[in-house]
């Protein structure tokens, strides 16, 4: 009896394991998910990055132009060594440079509104990694998120919302009225179920590239702060307050820095929100470690003057907020605008007593207005159409 219960037990355990994995391996292979997060990576390091190089354009030729102290000639002789490359070095003429730097604004451009966005994800990831192994020394931390961001996205069917390219797919369904195209064979059929598969399959790993990349940056981060003693002992962010390389506003650093109590509450809430990152990903918890984290880098970005980092990390938490969100948040704005616009007096009309209420739809026949005057004056009701000749009483 009692091996009768284990053996029922472990059948329905193996039972649950297989069903399981069947609903991973359905959820990988039938369709893309979390398409508008993808979505809102495009644009959103599409955007940083023209930012980045409209930022730096009066400084483009000391940067990665032939005017650099690191000459073409020696990011070559570093890329012998390292294996990287890049377009820019291929000719050492100006106008080569200027060219190529007008290319990379022109594909982040269309990187970030999507258009075309197969061949534009390429050449993205192209542009970032030739301009950061071009000035690899002078690059930072958002930089090299951004790189790794950019050859993930091309895994993605990131152009799939909030683009160009979905809203001409969308204009050409409603051409052909809605209806898809048959196949015009078996193995047509057969051939463009397989390319749907393949194409959700490799956007979900995209995504899941991305999520785990941004996951072992937290969790990385917090265990070596862990290490530390002046994160252990709270004194960790005072200085870092006090560091001459990143005090672009040094009043508001010292401003903060006198607070020390709120400095090593800071400290420790950085400390612990990303070790546990990791592990709140699969709770409604997940919500206040986002904006506490969107807060942090905030603060980064204000305090110690490094935008690009900030934003590329607030853009890579976006990719753990469910498509739901995405489409919930305008709605609930479009409805939080109608309901401020329908509070608005309307123009031309008065408060008190002299007001006139409408009582029927404006451009009805027959719909009339009755006007309130003040007490001691006759009620008078208009209408809006002459009224019909009344037929006197018959003669009885």
């Amino acid at each position: 009896m009692e091996n009768e219960a284990q053996r029922t037990a472990s059948d329905g355990a193996g039972r649950w394991t297989a069903a399981r994995i069947n609903a991973v391996g359905d959820l990988l292979t039938s369709r893309p998910v979390s398409l508008h997060a993808a979505s809102v990576l495009r644009i959103g390091y599409g955007l940083l990055y023209l930012l980045f190089l409209l930022r730096e354009f009066p400084h483009r030729d000391e940067i990665w132009g032939p005017g650099s102290p690191w000459t073409p000639a020696l990011a070559r002789q570093l890329f012998a060594q390292t294996g990287w490359t890049s377009f820019l070095t291929l000719s050492d003429s100006p106008a080569y440079f200027e060219l190529c730097y007008a290319l990379a604004l022109v594909t982040s451009v269309l990187f970030m509104l999507g258009w075309r966005t197969r061949v534009v994800s390429v050449l993205f990831a192209a542009v970032v990694t030739s301009f950061h192994a071009r000035a690899v020394f002078m690059t930072d931390g958002g930089d090299n998120l951004i790189l790794l961001m950019s050859l993930y996205l091309v895994l993605t069917a990131c152009g799939r919302r909030w683009s160009l390219d979905a809203r001409r797919k969308r204009l050409k369904a409603l051409r052909a009225g809605n209806t898809p195209e048959p196949p015009r064979s078996l193995f047509g059929g057969q051939l463009r179920d397989a390319r749907t598969s393949l194409v959700a399959v490799v956007h979900n790993c995209g995504m899941f590239l991305i999520a785990a990349q941004v996951c072992f940056l937290y969790g990385a981060a917090g265990l070596y702060k862990v290490q530390g003693p002046s994160w252990s002992s709270g004194t960790a962010l005072h200085y870092v307050l006090n560091l001459e390389l990143f005090r672009p506003w040094p009043v508001l650093s010292h401003f903060v820095d006198e607070h020390t109590l709120v400095v090593a509450v800071v400290g420790y809430m950085t400390v612990l929100l990303q070790v546990a990152f990791p592990f709140v990903l699969f709770g409604r918890l997940k919500y206040p470690v986002l904006a506490m984290l969107l807060g942090m880098h905030i603060g980064i970005a204000a305090l110690m003057g490094l935008p690009l980092f900030s934003g590329a990390m607030i853009v890579a938490d976006a990719v753990f907020l469910p498509d739901r969100f995405y489409t919930l948040v305008p709605h609930l704005c479009r409805r939080a605008m109608r309901r401020t616009g329908s509070r608005r007096p309307v123009p031309g009309r008065a408060a008190g007593s002299g007001t006139v209420p409408a009582q029927g739809g404006p451009g009805v026949l027959g719909s009339t207005s009755r006007v309130t005057l003040p007490a001691g004056r006759k009620v008078t009701t208009l209408a809006t159409e002459p009224a019909s000749p009344q037929v006197p009483p018959k003669n009885s």
